[in-house]
């Protein structure tokens, strides 16, 4: 019987100042009529999460507009100085005037991983060449992006494969985790796998079945490329129990190998190459 290893490496939880965490779940709730379950504030999400068996701990937050990353990211390394074993995707925005600057201020605290992007909120290309002496940056410094590109579960212009390609057709080093599995287009995004090494996926609100009926991921690809996979949770920003995902990857009853990789493994190799 297939179970979790005695550990787990959370790689995908939000922390953000409390105020902007609020205006989150207010927009959450009056814009996709989402009730938050977990309305807890950065100290409570991670004993919260300690709790229930996570060790490590990779967050991230972004700018939604011009002038936040700065900030965003001198909270950031606050919280790093303050909590052992947490780790950051840091915050950028292509529109601050000097983006490269704060970039490269974000990156000098050891555990920060790289940037996050959050294309649906921030509302700009992946392919964007404001972006690439961020990403040269990161590819240098021997960093990562969080990237969500996903059309799901809602998408607009910036989002999809098409705009993913491209970027990845410019920058085919680029070290990459994309977000949710590139939900929706979930096999065209694992179809680009076996062509960019540096290329790998979280698992956050992919697997619920009785939220996501678009799931056309097979069990036999999840165990081909159980190297490449990563667990995150999307904590605290969930509408239905954490634990539901998990059991779902549990009842797939695969290779104790695969849980052992997904949810331990295949992150603490991450935060080695990418933190220090």
């Amino acid at each position: 019987m297939a179970h979790l290893p005695g550990h787990i490496i959370d790689f995908h939880v939000h922390l953000f100042p409390d105020r902007l965490f609020n205006s989150i779940w207010k927009f959450f709730s009056t814009g996709y009529g989402w009730d938050v379950l977990y309305k807890l504030y950065y100290r409570d999400c991670v004993s919260y999460l300690r709790s229930h068996g996570v060790s490590s701990i990779v967050y991230s937050n972004y700018a939604h507009r011009k002038g936040i990353a700065k900030i965003l990211n001198e909270w950031n390394h606050r919280i790093l100085d303050e909590i052992p074993d947490l780790y950051c995707f840091a915050a950028f925005h292509p529109d601050d005037d000097d983006a490269l600057d704060i970039a490269l201020k974000a990156l000098e605290h050891p555990r920060v991983l790289g940037f996050k992007l959050q294309l649906l909120v921030q509302r700009f290309y992946p392919h964007d060449e404001r972006l690439f002496p961020m990403y040269e940056c990161v590819i240098k410094k021997h960093k990562r992006i969080l990237l969500h590109v996903g059309t799901g579960p809602v998408g607009n212009e910036f989002v999809g494969l098409t705009h993913f390609k491209k970027l990845m057709s410019a920058f085919p080093e680029l070290p990459v985790i994309v977000a949710h599995m590139g939900a929706l287009e979930y096999d065209g995004f694992i179809g680009l796998l076996d062509e960019y090494p540096n290329l790998y996926f979280d698992t956050a609100f992919t697997f619920y079945p009785r939220y996501n009926t678009h799931l056309t991921i097979t069990p036999e690809l999840l165990e081909r490329y159980s190297d490449r996979i990563v667990y995150g949770s999307d904590f605290p920003n969930l509408i239905f129990p954490r634990e539901e995902e998990i059991d779902c990857l549990l009842g797939y009853n695969l290779q104790q190998i695969f849980y052992d990789r997904v949810f331990y493994e295949n992150g603490a190799g991450l935060i080695e190459r990418h933190s220090g």
